[in-house]
């Protein structure tokens, strides 16, 4: 199993390629399901997450072709994947696929709409929490189709198709606000979706489904409408840049005190988190090209911050953030209110060298304190790319072991970070 050692004390200075949103790309792979043409999708990252969908993609007779930029490329672009679901062959997700994934579940939206029924394992993925699926099953319901769980299977049967529903989700939800959309888009009649998840990968993906000829409105706001149409077909979309690797890479160069433009990158995307990194002294920059992230003051001040669904503070950026103000002056308080459970980079952090206290939903982050390297443990994907902040500015050698994790969900890190000057490598163990 592959590590990654980063040396700490370099600061980055130069360009980052931007790659597309992860959270988006997967979505919209999986809406290829919902017509029998070709649904094309340029920027797609390499991605360890793109290459298990696509697995799952094919074992319900998705056909697909890659062209442009392949891996190796130094992340400049991605690729564009050609998706065409002519016939589904299999409407059964099976656990061994499923399992890996979390976001895999989602084909059971489309499924139900095209097909009329589903079989797909429960779900798998990051360890963060319990994040049940009941909030997928009751907007599905709602429209229709009848659903049991049986032998870590939900079953899922609409033998006369879908019918439009006015839904409203009792918690904000990205996944089910996916899954309710794509199924609608063939449903008969009208869905309103209430307390909808307002994140720029919904909205990304709506203007995908409206592309291959569905009728939605208000993707963006907290209610969307979709009046189902009897058919959709092929489009080209362009998948949206990765506010997550966008805001990852901007605390990177903070920690650092580096000057990095990020290239492609798009400020309205996360708002909330650039605007926290300004006050806690960072320079941001909003350019044509990108967003140019700097830092020349000596010290960094302490901001709190509360994760929110969008607009709000992104949970995915939690971590991230903490790492970074491990290095500011005075307390920051950090409270997580979407996933319980995603402190567990806490105590990696301490290995380090950082001094933080946990109490309920609110983790203190006494600052100013240095970092020195050691070998510690990735334990999920947005926690395994905080500990490869705190190395960039510890003291010596940091491992960071179980890095699969980042292969999720960052592409060609290791490769970004060195063409800025950081000092960052893998090794096989």
């Amino acid at each position: 199993m592959d590590s990654i050692l980063v040396t700490g004390g370099n600061r980055l200075e130069g360009v980052i390629p931007i790659s597309g949103a992860k959270n988006a790309t997967l979505p919209l792979m999986i809406a290829s399901l919902l017509t029998d043409e070709e649904l094309v999708l340029e920027n797609v990252p390499h991605l360890a997450d793109v290459e298990s969908l696509i697995r799952i993609l094919t074992n319900h007779g998705v056909d697909y072709h890659v062209h442009g930029k392949r891996r190796g490329n130094n992340g400049k672009s991605g690729r564009t994947i050609a998706f065409r679901a002519k016939e589904i062959v299999d409407t059964t997700a099976p656990y061994e696929l499923v399992s890996r994934m979390r976001a895999s579940f989602w084909v059971i939206g489309p499924l139900l709409a095209r097909m009329h029924h589903a079989k797909v394992s429960l779900p798998g993925g990051c360890a963060i929490g319990t994040r049940p699926v009941d909030l997928f099953i009751s907007s599905l319901e709602a429209m229709g189709a009848k659903i049991k769980v049986e032998g870590g299977y939900a079953v899922a049967d609409a033998p006369d198709g879908l019918h439009g529903a006015h839904f409203k989700f009792p918690k904000v939800s990205v996944g089910a606000t996916h899954v309710a959309m794509m199924a609608a888009t063939l449903a008969h009649g009208t869905t309103v979706l209430e307390n909808a998840a307002r994140e720029p990968e919904v909205v990304d993906l709506a203007n995908c489904l409206i592309a291959m000829g569905a009728k939605i409105t208000g993707a963006g706001t907290s209610t969307i409408n979709i009046t189902g149409v009897e058919r959709l077909h092929g489009a080209t979309h362009r998948v949206l840049p990765d506010r997550i690797e966008t805001g990852t890479y901007a605390m990177a160069v903070a920690m650092t005190g580096g000057d990095v433009l990020l290239k492609g990158a798009e400020a309205p995307l996360l708002q909330n988190a650039l605007d926290a990194l300004s006050e806690a002294g960072v320079e941001i920059e909003e350019r044509n090209d990108g967003i140019r992230v700097s830092r020349n003051s000596e010290t960094l001040k302490s901001v709190d911050v509360t994760t929110e669904p969008f607009p709000g503070f992104p949970t995915d950026l939690q971590a991230q953030f903490m790492a970074l103000m491990t290095q500011a002056e005075g307390d920051t308080h950090i409270t997580e209110t979407i996933f319980e459970n995603r402190f567990m980079h806490v105590q990696e952090l301490a290995r380090l060298g950082a001094d933080i206290s946990l109490e309920g939903q609110t983790a203190t982050v006494h600052g100013g304190r240095p970092l020195k390297g050691a070998t510690v443990m990735a334990t999920d994907l947005r926690a395994s790319v905080s500990l490869v902040i705190a190395g960039l500015v510890a003291d010596g050698e940091t491992r960071i072991n179980r890095v699969y994790h980042l292969d999720r969900g960052f592409e060609n890190l290791e490769q970004k970070l060195s063409a800025c000057g950081a000092k960052v490598e893998r090794v096989s163990n």
